[in-house]
This record gives C-alpha cells, sequence and structure tokens, in this order.
C-alpha cells in the first residue's frame, strides 16, 4: 500500500532506481538543481523537448529517476506538471494524481495535490539529498506564469515571447539562487517561488513606490496580509521584508543578513515558499522591495499552533501552583470561528458586529460551562509570542492564572489586515 502523502510531508526512499508517473491530459517535467536550488545547465531540464538526462527519463505519463546516477553535484530533482495543451488551465482538467513506485514496481507514496485555481504549472515533488539517503516530499505548489517562468527561477535559460515584460532590472531568479545557497549553508532545506506570493509582493512593493514610503499597509487601507490571502494563498506563518535602498538582488540579500532580526528568515526552517517582488520609485529612482517567506496553511500546522498555546497556557498556571487547563473542543470550534470571523469582517473585538459575546458563542458551541472568559490577540507570529503578550498585560493574565478556569479552546487565523488573529476561550464553574 502506498503512502498517501500531503503537502508538505515527506518520506524516506529505498536505495534504486524509482518511477513517477501522474496519467492523464498533462506534461510532466523534472529540474535537477545542486544544492544551492540552481541547475548546471540546460541539460538539467527534462521534458517533452528533452527526454533525458544523466539519472533520469522522460516517457510519456512517467518520469524514471535513479538517484545514483544522476550528474555529480545533483541535490535536489523537482517534478513539475503542466497541461499538454498550453492553452488548457489546469482547473479545467481532472484532478491530477501522483503515484511514486520503486524499481520492482512496490508503491511508495501517492499525492493528490489540491484542486489548481488560476494556476498554470505545479510543482508536485521534490526529491532531494538528506543524511547519506534520498527523500521525497509533497508540494503542491502553483506557478501562474507558464512552464517557462518556473524553469527561469531555477536557472534556466528561457525565451519566451509571453514572458517578455517580466522583471528587467534585479533580478528574481537571482534572488532565488542566492536566499537559497545561503539556506544551503546553514543545512536548511531550500524555497521555491511561489506565484501567488509573488504577485502579491510586486503589487505591494509597486505601491511603496508610488508613494515614496515603506509600509505594511497602503494609503487606500490594504494590508499587505490581506493582499496574500485574496490572491489565494493561505499561511501558515508568513514573514516579510519591506526595504528600499538595495538595487540588486545580491545587495538586498547582503543587506538582510547584515542584521540580526533582518536574517531571521533565511534561517528559519518552517519557510518553504518565496514571494519577491521590487518596483522602482520614479521621481527618486529609489528601489523598494517586497519579499514575502511563508509556511503554507496545513491541518496538522494549525492543530500544532493552538496546542502549543495550550501548553504554554499551562506553564504559566503551573509555575503559578494552579492546575491546568483541559483542552476544550466545543471551546476551540466557538475560538477558532471568532478568529476566522475577525480576519473575514475586519475587525478586532470581543463583540461581534451583531452584538455577540464570548459567552454567547461559547453557549451556541454547546460548551456547559458556567463562566467563561476570552483573551484576543492580534499581529503576534508565534505561539510563544502571543503568550507572552498576554502574560504581559494585566488583564488577559488575569484570565489565564484564574484558579476556576478548567478548560480552554484556542483559535488560530491567518489574513486580515493585522496578519495573525489569536483568541483563547476559558471556561469554568466559577
Amino acid at each position: 500500500m502506498a503512502n498517501q502523502l500531503t503537502a508538505g510531508a515527506n518520506q524516506a526512499l529505498p536505495p534504486g532506481a524509482l518511477s513517477i508517473r501522474v496519467p492523464g491530459p498533462f506534461d510532466l517535467s523534472v529540474i535537477v538543481t545542486g544544492a544551492d536550488g540552481r541547475v548546471a545547465g540546460d541539460d538539467d531540464f527534462v521534458f517533452f523537448n528533452q527526454p533525458t538526462a544523466p539519472g533520469a527519463r522522460l516517457d510519456g505519463a512517467t518520469i524514471s529517476v535513479d538517484p545514483a546516477r544522476l550528474r555529480p553535484g545533483a541535490a535536489r530533482v523537482t517534478v513539475v506538471l503542466s497541461p499538454a495543451d498550453a492553452r488548457t488551465p489546469l482547473a479545467s482538467l481532472p484532478a491530477p494524481v501522483m503515484t511514486v513506485v520503486d524499481g520492482g514496481g512496490r508503491p511508495l507514496a501517492r499525492f493528490a495535490p489540491p484542486r489548481p485555481a488560476a494556476e498554470t504549472v505545479l510543482l508536485l515533488a521534490e526529491l532531494y539529498r538528506r543524511d547519506g539517503g534520498w527523500r521525497i516530499r509533497a508540494l503542491g505548489q502553483g506557478y501562474a506564469d507558464g512552464l517557462a517562468g518556473v524553469a527561469r527561477d531555477f536557472g534556466i535559460d528561457v525565451e519566451d515571447d509571453a514572458d517578455a515584460d517580466l522583471d528587467d532590472g534585479p533580478g528574481h531568479a537571482d534572488l532565488l539562487a542566492l536566499v537559497n545557497a545561503a539556506r544551503s549553508r546553514a543545512g536548511l532545506r531550500l524555497v521555491t517561488v511561489d506565484a501567488r506570493l509573488a504577485a502579491a509582493a510586486r503589487a505591494h512593493a509597486a505601491e511603496m513606490a508610488s508613494h515614496g514610503s515603506l509600509s505594511a499597509e497602503s494609503p487606500t487601507g490594504i494590508s499587505l496580509f490581506q493582499r496574500v490571502t485574496s490572491g489565494g494563498y493561505a499561511y501558515l506563518d508568513l514573514a516579510e521584508h519591506l526595504v528600499s535602498g538595495p538595487r540588486t538582488a545580491a545587495e538586498f540579500v547582503d543587506y538582510c543578513l547584515s542584521g540580526h532580526d533582518r536574517g531571521n528568515p533565511f534561517r528559519n526552517e518552517a519557510f518553504t515558499h518565496l514571494g519577491p517582488g521590487h518596483a522602482v520609485d520614479d521621481a527618486s529612482g529609489l528601489t523598494y522591495w517586497t519579499v514575502l517567506w511563508a509556511r503554507p496553511h496545513s491541518a496538522a500546522g494549525l492543530e500544532k499552533a493552538v496546542a502549543d498555546v495550550l501548553a504554554l497556557t499551562n506553564r504559566e498556571r503551573t509555575a503559578a501552583a494552579l492546575p491546568p487547563l483541559a483542552a476544550d473542543p466545543r471551546l476551540a470550534a466557538a475560538a477558532r470561528a471568532h478568529s476566522t470571523d475577525m480576519v473575514a469582517r475586519d475587525f478586532y473585538s470581543h463583540t461581534t458586529p451583531e452584538g455577540r459575546e464570548p459567552w454567547d458563542r461559547a453557549r451556541a458551541a454547546g460548551a456547559p460551562h458556567r463562566a467563561i472568559g476570552e483573551n484576543i490577540a492580534c499581529g503576534q507570529r508565534t505561539p510563544a509570542e502571543v503568550v507572552r503578550g498576554w502574560m504581559d498585560s494585566p488583564g488577559h493574565r488575569a484570565n489565564i492564572l484564574t484558579p476556576g478556569f478548567t478548560h480552554l479552546g484556542v483559535g488560530y487565523a491567518t489574513g486580515g489586515r493585522a496578519g495573525t488573529y489569536w483568541t483563547q476561550l476559558f471556561g469554568g464553574s466559577v
């Protein structure tokens, strides 16, 4: 039985050759890269017009890969899916399903990526070298600018008239290579460009340049985080660089790595996607950068985030000689719904626009507790940061350390004006 992978999941591969198959009206390609995330040359791109390379062969709907026979220095093989008819959007085709088998035909893995929306290409999966062996990671990452855009981001020289209007200033492919070189030196997995993040970053950089100022919110009131989610990217974690001055990708990376806090996204193992954007202020000639770093939303990631908030909250109660709070799924459902509602309707309050209060939400969710308390927060990026913020606030701290509270539900949602919205809903007898 093949292991069912979800986006972001990975598993070890046995030694030897393997085959990757995606039946249907699709074209498969693979891109072989080194530890820096870049190809060594055009021969590292295996597709319908160039079906073989050392260790990789394309045969219809199947790609065969033998990691031991890849060219020297190969550290990663990215599997790419595109429509067989380039004029047909992926969203109108059957949902793709990738299967991986070993050299003897034994099933190893299966991956059904999220259904594409506006994307024209999907990065399906990547094989990567780790601790002397090879692993496979499911991706499901969409691109909106075609196979040529994907190839360029990996360093392949592609001439495509449809993309002639792409970036003629600081190279985003150069930025990706420099970022991945820094991550490779730190022993971290490489990031890939997500077209939705890149589109949001370009639009935000253009607004900053047009107004000559750095800000996470445009003069029209649209926040960078709202721009990301309205573009179709659901994130669990997001970091941003808003920078003016550097003229090239190399100058931008040097500036970011010269400061500890600015360099944190480069060192964050959780980030898998990059969204680069830049624009030039015509009046001053100054270059404005928006570069987004993200970990995509997943059910497992969300579950861990809320579990971490509960654990950190109970650590504070233990330090105060109080019993720990138990997780309550009914309170959690109400807390999650409130965080999501604050994002969707752009408000930040214990009271909803209709006048519903925390106890109303708890009762509607079926929670039986007589006493209800609520903490909310927005803008904090991690469970540790949000719990520390609550503990530093007398009112919120009082809820966390109320002896009569016995249960807790935690909600977390991303997007909106502040980027992150957290809710704690407490229940107890007094």
